[in-house]
């Protein structure tokens, strides 16, 4: 079975983290949305609030499982016996952020990164992006799946 995690905070979950999972999904058996927990982090949307998102964005894809974790992705994905871990890229500062830790996770564990590009779309968005627009009450709703679309 191909299993993949693909961690990160989600706060919140974006359409380009949707974009990536949705594309990665022919790929694998199984992808693991993992929401780590770094208590030394101030989130905008609790842990709850996070991951009923996320199920609600995919409630009907049977491949897609939402956990929690804390401490090394590595170690999470040796718990969860994933091989390989997703990631989305959405320019060059991103590719050498992220290719400094694949490099570093596979040293230490043999997990592989797959790196996926975001769509034109939605490159352009973050969730640092997102939580700037819904503080200051802009439009954050074409940035977002519908289940992000809080009152």
């Amino acid at each position: 079975m191909k299993k993949a995690v693909f961690p990160g905070s989600f706060d919140p979950i974006t359409l380009g983290h949707q974009d990536i999972i949705s594309r990665a999904l022919p790929l694998f058996d199984e992808i693991i949305i993992a929401i780590g927990i770094n208590d030394a982090k101030k989130y905008m949307f609790t842990l709850e609030e996070r991951v009923q998102f996320i199920k609600d964005t995919f409630k009907n894809e049977a491949k897609i499982t939402v956990a929690t974790y804390s401490g090394l992705t590595i170690d999470y994905c040796k718990n969860v016996g994933a091989k390989y871990m997703l990631r989305g890229l959405r320019n060059p500062a991103d590719f050498e952020f992220e290719k400094a830790i694949a490099i570093t996770n596979r040293k230490l564990s043999g997990i592989d990164t797959l790196f996926l590009l975001t769509s034109a779309e939605t490159s352009f968005i973050s969730s640092s992006i997102v939580r700037d627009v819904l503080r200051n009450g802009g439009d954050y709703t074409i940035l977002v799946p519908h289940a992000v679309r809080v009152k």
